[in-house]
């Protein structure tokens, strides 16, 4: 059976499921085994931040915080579930960035596949940033599949992959929660 681990980046596949299928939750622990299907799932590894808070926090930051860390709190508690937090640091413009997500996520992909603990990645992102990390994967010997929405997506991710599968309304339908 192929070992598996499940990369997400959790930013790409929240802003998927909010403008593409309109607010929809899924269950991750689903997600995460219907895109393992055939294969034996290792882990999954979803890569996130913790909302942006002021050094006086506004309610509204205070409810986004509590919410994040409820969702957080629950994905560890699923079998073979791990979440890396960046940070989130705000712009002189107003807008949010995560920072040192991708760096997890692509330290991760290549540790996975120097140790040999893996056969297959499967990618969650549509983020041109992993493409050396993939590559450095395939290199050696790790099978990379990009699972990205037609809508939001890298061509560079998507063609550094050596498998590619796109998130649509059967894998959304079969993941929802319930």
């Amino acid at each position: 059976m192929i070992r598996t681990a499940v990369l997400i980046d959790n930013g790409y596949l929240s802003k998927i499921l909010k403008k593409i299928y309109h607010q929809v939750s899924i269950n991750y622990l689903l997600f995460s085994d219907n895109l393992c299907v055939g294969c034996n799932r290792q882990q999954t590894i979803v890569y996130d931040s913790m909302p942006y808070q002021s050094g006086t926090p506004t309610f509204d930051e205070r409810r986004r915080y509590a919410r994040k860390y409820r969702f957080i709190s629950e994905l560890q508690k699923l079998d073979k579930f791990t979440v890396k937090l960046g940070r989130c640091q705000r712009n002189q413009d107003g807008t949010f960035l995560q920072k040192g997500v991708d760096v997890e996520f692509a330290l991760d992909l290549t540790e996975l596949s120097n140790s040999k603990t893996i056969d297959k990645a499967i990618i969650v992102s549509g983020d041109s940033d992993f493409v050396p990390a993939v590559k450095r994967a395939n290199k050696l010997g790790t099978i990379t599949q990009n699972v990205y929405h037609p809508q939001q997506f890298s061509y560079h991710l998507r063609d550094s992959c050596n498998e590619n599968r796109i998130i649509d309304q059967k894998l959304i339908d079969s993941s929802l929660l319930y």
